[in-house]
C-alpha cells in the first residue's frame, strides 16, 4: 500500500512540477493572486494570460541558454 501511495505522489509531482518547478510555482502564485483579485471590483480574467505570457518566454529563454 505504501509503494502505491509513493507512486501516486510521484506521478502527481512529476505531472504538476514537470521539468521546471519555477513555472509550477508561478502558476500557483498567479492562481492565488487571481483568486484574491476576483474578490474585488477589478476584473481578474486577464491575470492568468498575462502571467503565462511572462513566465513562458522566460522559461524558454532559460532553456535555450542552458542548452547552448
Amino acid at each position: 500500500m505504501i509503494a502505491r501511495l509513493k507512486a501516486f505522489g510521484a506521478f502527481w509531482y512529476d505531472f504538476v512540477v514537470g521539468d521546471d518547478w519555477r513555472i509550477a510555482a508561478g502558476v500557483v502564485a498567479m492562481l492565488a493572486v487571481t483568486w484574491g483579485v476576483s474578490h474585488t471590483s477589478v476584473p481578474s480574467w486577464w491575470l492568468l494570460p498575462a502571467a503565462i505570457g511572462t513566465v513562458l518566454p522566460i522559461s524558454l529563454w532559460r532553456a535555450a541558454r542552458a542548452s547552448g
